[in-house]
């Protein structure tokens, strides 16, 4: 097949399916795919059918999940949300955008796409297509940080050391936080001591007495919850002040087992922030100042600057054919695994 997209048919189950090319319409680009990230996130909460949306609908004007009714869930097409590729074609009314262009955005796994122009950001010169791939996740890191509102000399535990992760311990280094990174795989708490954090601590060696320690007893004045794991929740609630925050910017599955909202959470007062990067606000109290647009756009300045270099999180680039056994690899949660990447 020269053009294709994969589709999701049932929980683990991949297919590659025949994508005729669509007509280019006025203001719209075709971009031809170099690059896929998978999400270790998103993409496996569908692929394992744990996601919500497969079992209801999310309504946009009410902001509410809503029972899906006789929807089937699957085939899930086109999924993905960290797409490089280069224009081979742009509509006769499009001035800012030229075949040959490499450009960076969302259209999910798949050989080409027709996007609107102004969707293809393009990438800045000097940096590497590849670091491309980590728009998105830049992204979500970025407004987890925002949403914690991280100040100079701030004491900021990170939990959960995966891309986002380690992302979100970067851009609070880049804040003037001090940081201690919390994760259970070594791999992963070296590359947080690379990116600048100031202390690392197994996850299975209480890190809330080890945040405690470090800030004379005080606790941490803000935690970044980033791994979707409750009981990580939990620790992150009891490593922080009195009065603090936690943003939770994980994506968390099913129902809360380990989360106690009875202990810490409830005596100190705890600040408990969702941190979502759509939306129409995706970080409250900012008057609108952030939009997920500049959010995105601030990070890949940060990349181009070399403030933040995510290519050593790049762990295996596969064949985009290959896309099921990267996903089954991503699924098995191997600690040295970080940023898969489909290569088209």
């Amino acid at each position: 097949m020269d053009n294709w997209v994969v589709s999701l048919a049932g929980p683990r189950h991949i297919r590659l399916e025949p994508c005729p090319p669509e007509p280019l319409g006025p203001g719209q680009v075709r971009v031809r795919t170099h690059y896929s990230g998978i999400s270790a996130g998103t993409e496996l909460t569908l692929y394992r059918g744990s996601n919500p949306r497969l079992r209801k609908e999310w309504n946009d004007t009410a902001r509410m999940f809503i029972t899906r009714d006789a929807v089937p869930a699957y085939p899930v097409v086109g999924f993905g949300y960290e797409e490089v590729g280069e224009i081979v074609e742009v509509a006769p009314d499009v001035a800012d955008r030229r075949p040959g262009q490499l450009v960076w955005g969302i259209w999910g796994h798949r050989t080409e796409a027709v996007l609107p122009a102004h969707a293809a950001h393009p990438l800045a010169p000097g940096v590497d297509p590849l670091a491309a791939v980590f728009a998105r996740p830049g992204a979500i890191a970025l407004t987890a940080v925002l949403a914690g509102d991280v100040h100079l000399g701030d004491w900021v535990g990170v939990f959960g050391q995966g891309v986002i992760g380690l992302l979100g311990t970067r851009l609070a280094v880049l804040s003037g936080a001090r940081v201690v990174a919390v994760d259970p795989v070594p791999g992963r708490l070296a590359h947080a001591a690379r990116l600048g954090a100031r202390r690392v601590v197994d996850a299975a060696d209480s890190p809330a007495a080890a945040l405690r320690t470090a800030t004379g007893g005080r606790g941490a004045d803000v935690c970044l919850e980033l791994s979707g794991f409750y009981p990580a929740l939990h620790e992150a609630i009891r490593a922080t002040a009195h009065a603090g925050r936690v943003v939770a910017a994980g994506f968390y599955q099913g129902y809360a087992q380990g989360l106690e909202l009875g202990e810490e959470f409830h005596h100190n007062r705890i600040q408990l922030v969702a941190a979502q990067v759509s939306g129409p606000e995706p970080v409250p109290g900012t008057a609108g100042r952030w939009p997920g647009t500049r959010i995105v756009h601030t990070f890949m300045d940060l990349v181009a600057e070399g403030s933040v270099d995510p290519l050593p999180l790049v762990s295996h680039v596969v064949d985009a054919g290959a896309v099921a056994d990267a996903l089954t690899l991503l699924d098995r949660g191997d600690g040295d695994i970080l940023q898969v990447v489909l290569r088209f």
